[in-house]
């Protein structure tokens, strides 16, 4: 195994989970939860995989819009999506530490991370170097941004008592953006790649940057921060 190609590999996924947790600039979590939720996307891909492989098998070499929409939006995005939900619903979402809106991006975005890093190994070792470099600007601050934005929602549903309506919203948003973003890169059309596929992603990196300082801005924690701080200073 070329351990540097391994290092490339691993360091993209790394790097944005580290990003994200110093983002939470009022109250940052616990590193135990941290580890936990990003080793739970990481091992995530064994039964995502797995549910992907199983449902494929029908649509493994259509060319036709319709099925490369159902691959792309249900079997992949809906698949992938999911499991990175329920892990933060099952590890995160009741847990202590979830005490503000922007935790829901924080945990999101670990257990992406950890799933980001999984799939990348497997593709960067079999592909190689250009694979690896093309991975660390594309596929892996894709999945970022879109768990970040399902994460935006999670945090709102839980602080805001809206019956469920936004832990749904954060789920099909996440989908919706990684169906696109999958959905372009499958069709045989390098304009349609390349503009479909980098526009749906530069969207979605947008949207998550606005995600993150919204919660911010709008953090619990903000006021007594800002108030140690200065007290500190004088």
């Amino acid at each position: 195994m070329d351990l540097s190609l391994f290092a490339l590999a691993v360091a993209p996924g790394i790097a944005i989970a580290v990003y994200v947790y110093f983002r939470d600039r009022y109250e940052r979590e616990p590193l135990r939860l941290l580890v936990l939720t990003y080793v739970a996307g990481f091992l995530a891909v064994i039964p995502a995989a797995l549910i992907e492989f199983l449902l494929s098998s029908p649509l493994t070499g259509t060319v036709r819009l319709w099925d490369l929409a159902v691959r792309n939006f249900l079997v992949v995005g809906l698949t992938e999506e999911g499991m990175k939900f329920l892990a933060l619903m099952l590890l995160a979402y009741r847990n202590a530490e979830f005490n503000e809106p922007f935790d829901g991006i924080v945990y999101a975005g670990m257990i992406s991370m950890g799933f980001a890093t999984a799939e990348n190994i497997l593709y960067v070792l079999s592909g190689g170097w250009v694979t690896a470099v093309a991975r660390m600007f594309t596929a892996v601050p894709a999945h970022a941004s879109f768990s970040i934005l399902m994460g935006y929602f999670v945090g709102l549903e839980k602080f805001g008592n809206r019956g469920g309506r936004y832990l749904a919203l954060g789920l099909a948003t996440a989908v919706l953006f990684h169906g696109l973003y999958d959905l372009f890169l499958s069709l045989n059309d390098l304009w349609l790649i390349f503009g479909g596929a980098f526009a749906s992603l530069a969207v979605g990196v947008h949207f998550s940057f606005r995600a993150m300082s919204l919660l911010n801005e709008h953090s619990p924690f903000r006021y007594s921060t800002v108030v140690r701080r200065r007290e500190r200073k004088e």
